[in-house]
C-alpha cells in the first residue's frame, strides 16, 4: 500500500519530467525487488526438490500466499466483485499462465537442473516480453534493444559455460517452458483493466490458480503421498508463499503498470546473476571467471536497457499498457 501511495503522490505533486522520471525510477526499483526475491525462490525450489513433489509445493505456495495477502486485498476484491465478474475470462487466463503453469514448471525443472541454470534460462523471458511488446506496437528504441541483446548474449554464454555450444537437459527444457509462460503472463498484465485494483487482481489470480491446481494436487497426493512437515520443507514454502508470491508478484505487477513489460523485462536479466550468487553461497554451486564475465555482460545490458528516458509529452503515470502512445493515452493526458 505504501508503494501505491508513493506512486499517487509523485504523479500528483511533481509535474514535468522530474516527476515522470521519479515514477519511472520507482517502477525500475519495483522490478528489481521482484527479481531479487524471485532469485531466492529458485534456490528454495531447488532445495526442496527431493522432499516435496512439485505440484504439492506449488499448491501450498499459493495457499500460503492467499493467507498472507488476504488481510490487505480481500476488501478491495469484494468491493470490485462486479469488475472481477466482468473481466473473469481475462483474469482466469492470467491465473493460468502466471500462477498455475509457471510455478509448476519451475518446480518440475528443479528436480533435474541446478538453481543457477534455472535462473539463467528464466532470463530468456525478457526477450519474449520484448517481442510481445513489439508486436503490440511498442517502440523499444535502439538503446533498449542493444541492452536486451547484450544481456541475452551474456545469458547464452552463461548457460553454455563460456561458449555458444551447449546441450539442454530435461530440467532446462522445463525452464524454457516456464520462461514462455511467465513472459505471456507479463504481456497479459499490459491488458489489465485500469479500473481493476492491483490487490483485487492479485488475490483473484491466487484463488483461481489454487483452484486450477487443486485436482492435480489431489492426484499427486493419492499417487505420490504427502510430504513430511519439517523445518526443511516449511521454511522454503513460507519463503516462496509469502515473499516470492505475495510480495514479488505485487511489486512486479505494479512495475509493469508503471514502466511496461519490455523495460521491466530488461531488469529481470539480473536474475541469473542473483541466482548464481545465492547458489554459490547457499548450495555450493560453482561460479568461475567465465560466469563472472558473462554476468558483467548481463549487468551492462541491464544498465543500458533500463535507463529511464521520458518524452516531454509522456504522462507521469503511464496506463496499464505501459508508456503512453498516440493511440492510447492516460486520462490525465487527454485532459
Amino acid at each position: 500500500m505504501a508503494v501505491m501511495d508513493r506512486v499517487r503522490t509523485v504523479s500528483q505533486t511533481e509535474p514535468g519530467n522530474t516527476g515522470r522520471k521519479g515514477v519511472a525510477g520507482l517502477g525500475v526499483l519495483l522490478a528489481l525487488l521482484a527479481t531479487v526475491v524471485w532469485s531466492g525462490s529458485f534456490v528454495a525450489t531447488r532445495g526442496m526438490a527431493e522432499t516435496v513433489p512439485p505440484v504439492q509445493a506449488v499448491f501450498w505456495r499459493w495457499i500460503i500466499a492467499l493467507v498472507a495477502v488476504a488481510p490487505f486485498a480481500a476488501r478491495q476484491a469484494w468491493q470490485q466483485r462486479a469488475l472481477i465478474r466482468r473481466h473473469f475470462g481475462y483474469i482466469a487466463l492470467a491465473s493460468l499462465f502466471g500462477v498455475a503453469l509457471y510455478n509448476t514448471l519451475v518446480h518440475q525443472a528443479g528436480l533435474t537442473t541446478s538453481a543457477s541454470n534455472m535462473g539463467m534460462i528464466m532470463a530468456a523471458s525478457p526477450v519474449i516480453m520484448a517481442l510481445y511488446a513489439r508486436l503490440g506496437g511498442e517502440r523499444l528504441g535502439k538503446r533498449r534493444t542493444f541492452g536486451m541483446l547484450l544481456a541475452a548474449f551474456g545469458v547464452l554464454l552463461l548457460v553454455g559455460d563460456g561458449s555458444l555450444g551447449f546441450d539442454f537437459g530435461a530440467g532446462d527444457l522445463w525452464m524454457f517452458a516456464a520462461a514462455l509462460s511467465f513472459a505471456t503472463y507479463s504481456a497479459l498484465l499490459k491488458r489489465k483493466p485500469a479500473e481493476l485494483g492491483g490487490l483485487a487482481f492479485l488475490i483473484t489470480t491466487f484463488v483461481l490458480g489454487a483452484l486450477m491446481l487443486a485436482p492435480v494436487y489431489a492426484v499427486s497426493v493419492s499417487v505420490q503421498g504427502g510430504f513430511e512437515v519439517t523445518t526443511g520443507t516449511v521454511g522454503p514454502l513460507l519463503y516462496v508463499g509469502v515473499f516470492s508470491s505475495a510480495v514479488a508478484f505485487f511489486a512486479w505487477n505494479k512495475a509493469i503498470t508503471i514502466i511496461g513489460a519490455a523495460r521491466a523485462g530488461v531488469v529481470y536479466y539480473l536474475q541469473p546473476v542473483c541466482v548464481a550468487g545465492l547458489g554459490f553461497l547457499l548450495l555450493g554451486e560453482h561460479t568461475g571467471p567465465a560466469q563472472l564475465l558473462c554476468m558483467a555482460l548481463i549487468l551492462g545490458g541491464v544498465g543500458l536497457g533500463s535507463v529511464v528516458s521520458v518524452r516531454p509529452d509522456q504522462p507521469a503515470v503511464p496506463g496499464v499498457a505501459g508508456p503512453a502512445s498516440p493511440t492510447r493515452r492516460s486520462p490525465s493526458a487527454r485532459r
